[in-house]
């Protein structure tokens, strides 16, 4: 999905700095974005917050400015509730919450700099319909939407807008790896929306999400700040 998004960015016309942990899958990144446009890769941990904010400085001070925050921390294991101890409940806010925190908080003297900005926020559908068989989404992603409509009228007057996008069920690692890939997959794929009960009747596709988040981070998006923008085919709508 990050991916998806940095190569719409990069269609825009925007340039581009990605962040990850692996850094063979990393190069392979940025060397397959490298043909859309200027991109950058940084080996990072979102979790570690001074190596975060390191990259974002230097990401400024190469390119000159910072307008568009893309901040995504991942999603924590699925399971039900009484799966997990509190150490795990801990490990999914590090890694779906505080992350994401710490990268807009080591961001905002950089687009406050700028003069106008956009920060994007990558929950799920959870934030609007908890789901029993994930459990530590539904605690931690809720509070990406607190904290978005804690800066908004914050940074406001800065021309920063702020959005929550809430995939569900999209055709990333997630999803595939589940997936026989003996079996066709486009078939295993509508059988997966069709269990999920998605009205749509297919699953979403990472390129869905980056249009969104192009749309959003754009100068046509500049009168739309904190709403959460639901990509989910509309099964939420009926559960």
């Amino acid at each position: 999905m990050g991916r998806a998004i940095a190569a719409e960015l990069l269609r825009e016309g925007a340039t581009v700095s990605i962040c990850g942990r692996d850094r063979d899958r990393l190069e392979a990144a940025r060397a397959e974005l490298s043909a859309l446009g200027k991109v950058t890769a940084t080996a990072v941990d979102v979790r570690d917050n001074a190596g975060v904010r390191d990259w974002v400085d230097r990401t400024a001070a190469d390119h000159g400015a910072l307008h568009i925050v893309v901040a995504n921390g991942g999603g924590p294991p699925a399971g039900q509730t009484g799966e997990f101890d509190l150490d795990g409940f801990r490990a999914a806010l590090e890694l779906s919450l505080l992350s994401q925190v710490g990268m807009v908080q080591a961001a905002l003297p950089q687009l406050r700099r700028a003069g106008w900005g956009r920060i994007l926020l990558i929950a799920s559908e959870t934030v609007r319909q908890p789901i029993p068989e994930y459990a530590l989404s539904n605690v931690v992603r809720p509070g990406l939407v607190g904290y978005t409509k804690s800066l908004v009228r914050e940074l406001g007057p800065s021309a920063i807008t702020v959005n929550v996008l809430a995939p569900g069920y999209t055709a990333t690692a997630p999803v595939l790896d589940g997936l026989d890939p003996s079996s066709d997959v486009d078939s295993q794929l509508a059988a997966v929306a069709i269990q999920a009960g998605i009205p749509l009747g297919r699953v979403g596709q990472p390129e869905e999400i980056a249009a969104m988040a192009a749309f959003l981070a754009s100068e046509r998006a500049g009168f739309v700040t904190g709403t959460v923008q639901l990509i989910d085919g509309g099964r939420t709508v009926g559960m």
